[in-house]
């Protein structure tokens, strides 16, 4: 963000330095060295391959109809594991991670069966167990009580 508002100040003739300098004095500390270094270096490795696999799994999951708009293949419905599968089958060498990131940036989650997940089942007669809580006698079951077993 900042380096492109660096790069828009540039592009209308300011100096880097002024601009830096302005910039630190608001408290975005940038120097222009950095600006520069930032400019000139090259995407890393992880960069690159993100960038192929992001491609590979777009050729995948969307084909384009004769009027001209993106469709959703059924590869577009598959999950990570069987994404990676489907890139390594294309010959994309691609690893987990990759999938997971390009998939999270495509909007791509895959499809779910039909069932939802229950964590808890209900019992069957609708029973509880509150007899079980108002059984407790003459306890106290409040955290602030002091009762113990020996002082009955």
């Amino acid at each position: 963000m900042i380096i492109a508002f660096i790069d828009d100040m540039r592009g209308k003739g300011i100096a880097v330095e002024s601009v830096c300098r302005v910039l630190r004095e608001q408290g975005y500390g940038i120097a222009a060295r950095t600006y520069r270094a930032w400019k000139t270096r090259k995407p890393s490795a992880r960069t690159i391959s993100d960038q192929r696999v992001l491609e590979a799994i777009r050729r995948l999951a969307w084909t384009t109809d004769t009027h001209g708009r993106e469709l959703l293949t059924l590869e577009g419905l598959y999950g990570r594991r069987r994404m990676l599968e489907a890139l390594r089958r294309t010959g994309v060498e691609a690893t987990p991670g990759a999938v997971d990131r390009a998939m999270r940036k495509l909007g791509l989650n895959g499809a779910r069966s039909g069932k939802t997940p229950r964590a808890t089942y209900p019992a069957a007669s609708g029973t509880t167990n509150e007899p079980l809580v108002h059984s407790a006698g003459g306890f106290s079951l409040s955290p602030g009580s002091r009762t113990s077993l020996s002082s009955l």
